[in-house]
């Protein structure tokens, strides 16, 4: 399971074998209803590439505003 923390919205436990083999954080940012391009995935508050396996158990996702 990993914690995925939407700042300042929800919080989601995600069982990452319903995932399939090896996912990865755009996995996770998909599983709770974002595309990797409209978000920033954290961990220890680093940004980590969409495409790297996940490897740990708490995740914040920040969304990205756009104004216009």
């Amino acid at each position: 399971m990993v914690t995925v923390e939407v700042v300042g919205e929800d919080t989601y436990e995600i069982d990452l074998s319903a995932l399939g083999p090896d996912p990865t954080y755009a996995d996770l940012v998909a599983a709770v209803d974002y595309s990797p391009h409209e978000v920033s995935v954290l961990v220890d508050d680093t940004p980590v590439p969409e495409d790297r396996q996940v490897e740990t158990d708490h995740v914040r996702i920040l969304r990205l505003i756009k104004g216009g």
